[in-house]
């Protein structure tokens, strides 16, 4: 299916890269000019904080993820060790399967004892398979199941075009696969929830039974905004890169696969990154849990609640129009008591020359509940009369 699959991508972008790129995108009366057209099968570029789609393209064709797989790898790892069902000094015995497993290697040694923190370190920076292998097994017991766990993380993190078999990415036809969409879901997952891990992501070299590996993300070392994520490679898969990137206060994700070559899987990834940076802007509007305005309440213990937003809303807009946006709340004409602590009462907009770039909801910030025998009576009248 996969090669198939490849065909058709190849025989589609050969005829798109053939065509000008005569469109722009719009953003009221804002002329963006359009993303660049990459030589890659799929790629997919977005906002990491407003989750904004600045770029796509056959962003929903499933493909085989390789060593990216790796990152649903890790992340589980992190997960366990939030929970504090593992610990980076945890000794972990290597088995023979894991010394075994073909491709990247971080070069551990079949029944020696290696600490967690090192197989992480192994799996992020060398792309170790047999370091995969061996955390997947001592989280799960076997790798088999360990691969049920990712598919289960897939699940509720909205990953819904994905399958995998195994923690590595070594290919299994029709059975292990992704889409650069889910692939930017796991990576904005994965900075997100677990920052102090993540900085791994930019070490460029790791040294491990005196044989030391540098980091294959080559953008480490061509742009020092470029702090993530992964590469991967296989003959099925083609050259893939997943690329995030900080710029004063906005970060980027740009996923990028089926290229032909090294090379050109990190030219492809730093075209994307620059034309995002270069033609947007990303602001923090309101902070979460913060007052933004106040609504009546009737027949409450108080006539009163404060509405904010949930989490920080944040807007990527083109480049200097910041000044030209709006935002408006608009609130339920009639809320009654009881009211929880993040009910939603309500909206508010964010707009540029007449058009929303965004929108959340009011929820409220305390609760309110029921009045008085007295106060309920009141308001009923006063609800009467108005």
């Amino acid at each position: 299916m996969f090669l198939k699959i490849q065909k058709n991508i190849q025989l589609v972008l050969f005829i798109s890269l053939l065509l000008p790129a005569v469109h722009s995108y719009a953003e009221g009366e804002i002329k963006i000019p359009a993303p660049p057209r990459l030589a890659a099968s799929s790629y997919f570029l977005q906002d990491f904080d407003s989750g904004r789609i600045l770029a796509e393209r056959n962003a929903d064709v499933v493909l085989p993820p390789a060593s990216l797989t790796k990152i649903m790898t890790v992340y589980i790892a992190f997960r366990e060790l939030s929970n504090n069902r593992l610990s980076l000094d945890d000794m972990v015995t290597i088995s023979e399967k894991a010394w075994r497993t073909p491709g990247s290697k971080m070069f551990i040694e079949v029944n020696k004892q290696v600490k967690v923190e090192d197989l992480l370190k192994g799996i992020i920076i060398q792309s170790g398979n047999d370091a995969s292998v061996a955390i997947a097994e001592h989280i799960a017991g076997d790798e088999y199941t360990f691969a049920e766990l990712m598919n289960q993380q897939a699940q509720r993190l909205g990953m819904h075009s994905t399958h995998f078999m195994n923690a590595t990415g070594l290919p299994v036809p029709d059975q292990h696969y992704t889409t650069a969409r889910d692939l930017a879901i796991l990576t904005r997952a994965v900075i997100k929830e677990f920052p102090e891990y993540y900085r791994w992501d930019s070490v460029k070299e790791f040294s491990y039974n005196n044989i030391t590996q540098q980091n294959r993300n080559i953008l480490l070392w061509r742009d020092e905004s470029v702090d993530g994520v992964k590469t991967g490679h296989t003959e099925e898969a083609g050259y893939c890169l997943i690329a995030s990137a900080k710029r004063e206060q906005m970060r980027l994700i740009s996923v990028v696969l089926g290229t032909k070559s090294k090379s050109a899987r990190a030219n492809e990834s730093q075209t994307l990154l620059n034309y995002g940076f270069r033609f947007y802007d990303t602001h923090k509007l309101y902070e979460a849990n913060t007052e933004l305005t106040t609504a009546r309440v009737w027949k409450g213990a108080s006539d009163t609640v404060s509405l904010g937003v949930g989490e920080d809303l944040y807007v990527t807009i083109s480049r200097r129009h910041y000044t030209e946006m709006k935002a408006a709340t608009s609130v339920d004409v009639k809320i009654m008591a009881p009211v929880k602590q993040g009910d939603q009462l309500g909206v508010v907009n964010v707009t540029l020359r007449d058009e929303t770039v965004r929108s959340m909801p009011l929820v409220a910030l305390n609760t309110v509940e029921k009045g008085s025998f007295l106060q309920r009576t009141y308001d009923s009248a006063l609800m009467l009369i108005k």
